[in-house]
């Protein structure tokens, strides 16, 4: 087995003057909770808390995510933004993005997203985000796991989740995949602090956004409903002009299926 090589990924930041620390173990429980256990330094930037594999990888909402021997990445973005915490799930979608992009830059897979996080491809999903704010340092902690080279996925997974080497038809540098995507967040990340909000970004995010323009179902149990996604806001929720009102109305949270994604048909 070929393990992750961290002093690549090292390399590849500094070529690009990210300045983020990597930490790296072969094997962690999750990385998000290795960071949650470390101090960051008050004068670094960031840091990356990188494994080549989980034993117990977090997902949203308290599921698992899989992250198998050699053939994905597992990380975690530890940083301390001046923001208030309000200001923070917006930095989910800037992680989406980043992931987005660095998988077209370094594969050219047309990679999209699913609003809020999703990254997607042909209606399966690439990676997985979850983030996690850490009320007693103010630390904010983005963990990300991506799917490279993985050529077969379990059954229930089938039709669901795809990897990147299952797109390209070839094996790919999951070193260059991991420094891409931590790049271009750092990039996107102080395009961000600059207003604190997604006004800046909202373009390029609304540019690969598969929801837009698409028949959507939002999955609030107190107010269900169906209609067309426009876009987001510049706070980062969904726009969406209501089947039965015609009315444009703001989608803060909550699951939103979109037709064609997940086999909503």
């Amino acid at each position: 087995m070929v393990w992750l090589k961290a002093e690549k990924i090292e390399k590849l930041l500094h070529l690009n003057a990210c300045p983020l620390r990597v930490c790296y173990q072969e094997e962690t429980d999750s990385t998000n909770e290795w960071a949650k256990r470390e101090k960051m330094d008050d004068t670094e930037s960031g840091i990356v808390y990188l494994a080549d594999h989980q034993t117990a990888g977090k997902g949203r909402r308290g599921h698992m995510w899989e992250s198998p021997r050699g053939t994905s990445v597992s990380m975690s973005i530890c940083i301390h933004p001046d923001l208030t915490p309000d200001k923070l799930a917006m930095l989910t979608l800037v992680m989406g993005m980043a992931a987005a992009d660095g998988i077209r830059e370094t594969s050219g897979i047309d990679a999209g997203i699913k609003w809020p996080n999703d990254v997607v491809y042909d209606g399966r999903k690439l990676c997985g985000i979850l983030t996690e704010y850490d009320a007693q340092t103010g630390n904010v902690i983005i963990g990300i796991g991506l799917n490279i080279n993985m050529e077969a996925f379990p059954e229930e997974l089938r039709g669901v989740a795809a990897s990147m080497r299952m797109i390209s038809g070839k094996e790919e540098d999951r070193e260059a995949v991991a420094a891409a995507v931590i790049c271009q967040f750092w990039n996107r990340y102080q395009t961000f602090c600059e207003t604190g909000d997604l006004r800046k970004l909202k373009s390029a995010y609304e540019e690969i956004l598969v929801n837009r323009g698409r028949a959507v179902q939002v999955l609030d149990s107190r107010n269900p409903f169906r209609g067309t996604a426009k876009g987001i806001s510049d706070t980062g929720e969904l726009i969406v002009c209501r089947e039965d009102t015609g009315e444009d109305v703001k989608v803060y949270s909550g699951e939103v299926s979109v037709r064609g994604i997940y086999g909503y048909i």
